[in-house]
């Protein structure tokens, strides 16, 4: 936008400049023509004058004598011819037999207009020639013809457009200086604006300055302050809503617990009917258990992006390492379910990610558990790596049923679950955990479909420079 504003405001400036340097150029050339007009007219009068003498005296030494030192004098020359165009005075290297000569004789004894004296420029170079009649009425005498150079009056109009063209490039300057200051002027507070605005949408609080740019802008900027501190504000609240709930409803949730465990199967001999129950009664406690966990991890990954913003950090992780080492914490439950977890493969160097140790085996126990428990028995579950410039993909991949496409860009919702009989019964936070985690280092979770079959989920993570 800066760039935009900043060639509207330019453009308009050299176009101002532009509407009065160009006329004054031309009133500047055009007054200095004048000038040359009225001097030279001026000389071939007086020589007019000189010449009726001579032809009423039969006496042209005087016009002579004038004429040689005009020509000595000036450097132009002096032609002057009679009625019968034999010349009386030829000075200068001019000669009444040249044919520019002759042409304007002819064509003022017939008392034709003289051709008008083109506007000199500084690059004008050929001389101008001015002619008179000798005599008066219709009565011609002979004719009077002066060539001028223009060579100085050239000379003149270049030094005075010079003048004008370096007083129109100063103002021009001026023009561009004040455009430049007054487009960041106008555009800064928008970046700091925008700034702001980009800092909320990432859930930090905007900081934009409220004395710079024009009122309105600096009045937006004060509002955008305000929406800032209230949607921080907001979801702070949220998220110590949610920590604070998921923390007070352990204190119940263990009473429940140590009253449930006191109820043991062999308490409840006496009744055949009680077991069932019993059974699903310590399925839900372990089941709120497992939300209440998983409430309180979400909340601790939604507020890791602000802590992060905040400026701190943490010491980068082995992807390898630790897919390595929780590949073989997760083979014995992945037996159990049927499946196979293939071996993690070897690495000689380090594959570091600027994620915690601990963050980074959460995410990785949150896609490990989803296979194991998902993929059905028979299913091959494997856990690789792979590079690029500036960030490193950690996948899992099994041969299981998956998931259909509607259904792949839901499950990183909150709380929802895969369908289906005999889909286990999980709280539906797993993979929304594992995104705000990774989404806080900068990173993005990804869910496809592989062909033929199955189910594989990518994170992408940026990577410590080798």
């Amino acid at each position: 936008m800066r760039t935009r504003l900043l060639a509207v405001l330019v453009a308009l400036a050299l176009i101002v400049v532009a509407a009065f340097a160009v006329p004054l150029l031309a009133s500047t050339a055009e007054q200095r023509t004048q000038q040359l007009v009225i001097s030279r007219s001026s000389d071939v009068d007086r020589f007019g004058v000189l010449a009726q003498q001579a032809v009423d005296t039969h006496d042209p030494a005087a016009l002579e004598a004038e004429a040689s030192r005009y020509s000595s004098l000036y450097g132009e020359a002096v032609v002057v011819v009679d009625a019968r165009r034999e010349p009386l005075v030829q000075t200068g290297g001019l000669t009444a037999a040249a044919p520019e000569v002759r042409a304007l004789v002819e064509a003022t004894m017939r008392n034709e207009p003289a051709p008008r004296v083109e506007q000199l420029s500084p690059w004008s170079a050929g001389p101008v020639l001015f002619a008179r009649p000798v005599g008066s009425g219709t009565r011609v005498a002979g004719v009077v013809v002066l060539r001028a150079s223009v060579a100085a009056a050239a000379a003149d109009v270049a030094a005075r457009w010079s003048a004008i063209a370096a007083g129109a490039l100063l103002v021009a300057a001026v023009f561009v200086l004040l455009a430049v200051l007054l487009a960041r002027w106008m555009v800064r507070p928008l970046v700091e604006l925008e700034t702001g605005v980009l800092a909320v949408a990432g859930g930090h609080r905007a900081q934009v300055p409220e004395s710079s740019g024009p009122r309105e802008l600096r009045t937006l900027a004060a509002s955008v302050n305000r929406m800032s501190d209230a949607v921080a504000e907001a979801a702070d609240q949220q998220h110590r809503l949610v920590a604070d709930t998921s923390h007070q409803l352990r204190n119940p949730m263990a009473a429940l617990r140590l009253r449930v465990d006191s109820l043991s199967i062999d308490s409840l001999s006496g009744n055949e009917g009680d077991r069932p129950a019993y059974r699903a009664i310590v399925a839900e406690v372990e089941r709120l258990e497992h939300i209440l966990d998983g409430l309180l991890a979400l909340a601790t990954a939604e507020s890791t992006a602000t802590r992060i913003a905040a400026g701190a950090a943490d010491e980068p992780a082995d992807l390898a390492a630790v897919i390595a080492e929780r590949v073989d914490a997760w083979r014995p439950a992945a037996d159990d379910a049927g499946a196979t977890l293939l071996p993690c493969p070897g690495h000689a160097e380090p594959v570091l990610v600027h994620t915690p140790e601990g963050e980074l085996a959460q995410i990785l126990d949150v896609l490990l558990d989803n296979a194991v428990h998902h993929a059905g028995r028979g299913a091959t579950i494997s856990a690789t790596w792979e590079t690029t410039p500036g960030s490193a993909t950690l996948a899992v991949t099994d041969d299981g049923p998956g998931l259909p496409p509607a259904d792949l860009a839901r499950a990183t919702e909150r709380f929802w679950r895969a369908g289906g009989d005999g889909a286990p019964r999980g709280t539906g936070l797993g993979l929304a955990i594992a995104r705000e985690q990774t989404r806080a280092r900068g990173g993005t979770l990804e869910l496809r479909a592989p062909s033929p079959r199955g189910l594989q989920v990518r994170v992408t993570l940026p990577a410590v420079p080798s």
